[in-house]
């Protein structure tokens, strides 16, 4: 298959970064967004990227779905999420990347981020605008985490960490209480464990049925689960995957149609077009030349 066009970057990748050696980046985003051009073009990380706005206008485009940005606008993204930002103008607040390795490396359990929604697979829920009465709080606890990460203190691994989780907390507890986060814990380590295996099996595997056997669970209790938390049926969310990484593939120009299609697993070309165009309108061919028409680039990408 061919090249990817799009960059994947990893923290220690980062041009300009000061912490190459670290787990975690903490910065101020003008001077970060100035060390890194690139980023206001098609992109994706191998780690998890928060971006905090403290002015600035602009939009920002997460695997396809756009988003604004503003004053107070929270960004939560996950490893693997092809992004890119526009700004119009000046832009400034906080970036941290982080492995999830960190937290480990700190004591906290491997799992702590699955209790938070936005750090789910629920787009929506990674965008979030905190209330001004929240807003002078959170700056507070971000300049906390540069500074942080400016010094070299004792026990900073374990500072930082701690930091971070209380960002969280606050940012968790500003949510309405109906999230997947809170709807019961069984069924929410249920719908988690389902996840992950999705993104293991997903060119594979895509019938509910197959995943509710992993789980031990029958398929009913699976579909019941998944409209619970997240109102979608668990076909539907298998699906949404497939159709994603589908997107994330016709990004690149090299790659044919066919090869595609074989990559997910379609038995051929024309069912991979017939599933694709039933469930987004189009046809694969027709979104990739929506994609590389100036006029989404010039929103999309950043093009000046």
């Amino acid at each position: 298959m061919a090249r990817q066009q799009y960059p994947t970057y990893g923290a220690v990748q980062l041009p300009g970064s000061r912490h190459a050696a670290q787990w975690l980046v903490a910065s101020r985003f003008a001077p970060y967004l100035q060390r890194n051009p690139h980023l206001e073009t098609l992109h994706k990380h191998t780690f998890y990227h928060l971006v905090y706005f403290t002015q600035g206008e602009g939009e920002q485009v997460i695997d396809f779905e756009h988003f604004p940005v503003k004053k107070g606008t929270l960004y939560f993204m996950r490893p693997g999420q092809v992004h890119n930002w526009h700004f119009n103008g000046m832009v400034d607040g906080y970036v941290i990347n982080f492995y999830d390795r960190f937290f480990e490396r700190a004591g906290f359990p491997v799992r702590l981020l699955s209790q938070f929604a936005f750090f789910g697979n629920h787009l929506a829920s990674q965008v979030i605008q905190v209330s001004k009465k929240r807003q002078e709080e959170v700056t507070a606890l971000f300049e906390q985490l540069v500074a942080e990460q400016e010094q070299d203190s004792p026990m900073q691994t374990e500072m930082t960490a701690a930091l971070l989780l209380q960002l969280f907390i606050l940012v968790h507890r500003q949510l309405p209480a109906a999230t997947p986060a809170d709807n019961g814990q069984y069924n929410s380590t249920i719908l988690l464990n389902f996840q992950e295996l999705i993104e293991q099996h997903y060119r594979q595997l895509r019938l509910p049925k197959q995943y509710a056997a992993m789980l031990y669970i029958t398929p009913n209790h699976l579909n019941a689960l998944c409209k619970d938390l997240t109102g979608m049926a668990a076909g539907e969310i298998i699906r949404n995957r497939v159709l994603l990484e589908a997107k994330r593939l016709l990004v690149n120009r090299d790659i044919s149609i066919a090869s595609i299609a074989a990559a997910l697993h379609f038995t051929d070309d024309s069912y991979f077009v017939k599933f694709f165009k039933k469930y987004t309108g189009t046809t694969p061919e027709q979104f990739r030349k929506q994609l590389l028409k100036p006029s989404f680039y010039d929103t999309a990408t950043g093009s000046r």
